[in-house]
């Protein structure tokens, strides 16, 4: 029987694609589940080495029961992101005929895995910011709980979906969208506005982040091609060829393609694979605060930093404040600026005794490893508040700071986020191998229509390269801005703008599937999580 070419796909789809299908061995198998075992041991090791070094008291195997489960979840999002997400860095090598699919998709894991391990954190910070102070001060408790557990089940049933219809989604614009979900749920059972429930000005650079990074992507790739086409065709034609039957391309051509699937997969676990870290981190906070809420391994040298930058930041701040005083507790006024952004009389000298308060817990110990355990979630609670209320009073018009004050203020707050903003060594571990290991299985769906649903003809070598070089080049900046973007819309419409440059035409079908896919991604998932946060936190 001779093949037949589907209307909309690649002809011949049998002859031209490449084998998805490869070989399983059970030894493979039994190596996958020997280090999911393996990797669930070192947590729960790491946990206990953790709690044991800090001192705790175990009184009650409930807390460690929740947290289990916690860290299940949150590693499982990280699974999922990785067999979602793999598919764009590996679609490009994969068609071309570069790598064999399931030595691609192994070697894809491992850089996905050192990207993890080599991550700085600022974008597992950014996304937390998002979430309501309110509920990040009482991560312990029973909404903490429910706020954890909603946003990162929304989030894999979104990404679990659209994986299933083979639809390149964003798990970044997932996983905020769940956030808000959450924020706005909170503000209105607390009976505010529900638009009180989430940062709106980080919301939106992020927002920002999320839209221009697939324009970029398509713009970029498109005259990256076209430079290419004008400067290199006549000389290396072959860089413009697509592949002959299953014959990999010139070794020259080839390497540059395995670089490009090794970039990508490198900062995608990069950016990635920090989504994860900080909600584990307020997962560690919520239950086992003895261990996690304070960076015990902060040197002294730090802490010496810690006092001077408190008093030169003290001095501003009561500078702000004077002719007033604060009698009881400065926190509720410092809590209420930080979930309104509304500067009134009280919030200057608020914040000044609340300085003051965590600049005495700090000397009085000496250390970070010498806060009793009984104190240690007030105090961090104490430093992360005054270090939301700085970021925000740093860009308040009404704060009235000038350049010099900022610049103090900011010192002081990196001091802060020093002592509360920290990832330990196994949970970047952790999360690196649930996302290497996410990134072997369940990958087909996305390459297919990566590799062969976008454009109307075969991905040349060329069009692999550029699409590749610029996910790598939008996902590395962005890690510097600690900012969140999208592999999958980037190198999705990376590979349009190369299919347009080439005047190789689009399936408009699938662009339309993938546009209305990042369109309903973020409502879809705030109903999805806000929905599931109401429910959970009247079951807990």
């Amino acid at each position: 029987m001779s093949d037949v070419a589907l209307p909309g796909s690649i002809e011949p789809a049998l002859r031209k694609g490449p084998d998805l299908e490869g070989g399983f061995h059970p030894l493979t198998g039994i190596i996958y589940m020997g280090v999911i075992a393996a990797a669930l041991l070192f947590v729960a090791y790491s946990i206990w080495v953790d709690v044991d070094a800090a001192g705790a008291q175990v009184k009650s195997i409930a807390p460690f029961l929740m947290l289990f489960v916690a860290l299940l979840i949150a590693l499982g999002f990280e699974f999922v992101n990785g067999f979602h997400d793999t598919a764009n860095a590996v679609a490009t090598v994969i068609y071309t005929r570069s790598l064999p699919a399931n030595i691609a998709v192994v070697w894809s894991g491992m850089f996905n895995l050192f990207g993890v391990l080599l991550s700085s954190g600022a974008v597992a910070f950014g996304i937390v910011s998002l979430l309501p102070v309110e509920l990040i001060l009482q991560v312990g408790s029973s909404a903490g709980f429910a706020m954890v557990f909603a946003l990162l089940i929304s989030a894999i049933i979104w990404n679990v979906g659209t994986w299933y219809f083979g639809l390149p989604a964003s798990s970044s614009h997932t996983l905020i969208g769940s956030i808000m979900g959450v924020g706005i749920m909170n503000a209105v059972l607390h009976g505010r506005s529900g638009t009180s429930g989430v940062d709106w000005s980080q919301a939106t650079n992020i927002g920002k982040a999320l839209l221009l990074s697939p324009l970029f992507g398509f713009a970029l790739a498109a005259i990256l091609l076209y430079i290419l086409r004008s400067v290199l065709l006549r000389a290396t034609p072959a860089l413009f060829g697509e592949p002959k039957g299953d014959q990999p391309p010139p070794w020259w051509i080839r390497g540059i393609l395995i670089l490009t699937c090794t970039l990508v997969s490198f900062f995608h676990g990069s950016n990635d694979g920090q989504k994860g870290m900080g909600l584990i981190m307020l997962i560690l906070i919520g239950t086992v605060p003895t261990a996690y809420a304070l960076n015990r391994a902060l040197p002294a040298t730090e802490i010496e930093h810690f006092v001077t930058n408190s008093d030169a930041a003290s001095k501003i701040i009561e500078g702000k404040a004077a002719g007033y005083n604060v009698l009881g507790n400065p926190r509720p006024a410092v809590t209420s600026y930080v979930a309104t952004r509304e500067v009134n009389g009280g919030t200057f000298p608020s914040l000044a005794v609340l300085v003051r308060d965590i600049a005495k817990q700090v000397t009085t110990y000496g250390s970070l490893a010498k806060v009793p355990a009984d104190v240690v979630g007030n105090t961090r609670n104490d430093m992360y508040l005054a270090s939301e209320a700085l970021r925000f009073l740093m860009k308040d018009k009404e704060a009235e700071l000038n350049a010099a004050d900022v610049a103090v203020l900011n010192a002081y707050k990196g001091s802060l986020d020093s002592a509360t903003k920290f990832i330990p060594g196994w949970v970047k571990i952790a999360v690196a191998i649930a996302l290497g290991l996410g990134t072997m299985v369940g990958w087909k769906r996305i390459v297919v229509t990566v590799g062969e649903k976008i454009g109307k003809t075969h991905l040349t070598y060329a069009q692999g390269a550029c699409a590749e070089i610029t996910a790598a080049a939008t996902i590395a900046a962005a890690d510097i801005y600690g900012m969140p973007v999208s592999t999958t819309h980037v190198l999705s419409s990376g590979i349009a703008g190369t299919m347009a440059a080439n005047g190789s035409g689009l399936q408009w079908s699938t662009i339309r599937n993938i546009a209305m896919a990042w369109v309903l991604t973020l409502p879809a998932a705030m109903i999805i999580s806000g929905t599931l946060y109401y429910l959970f936190s009247h079951l807990f």
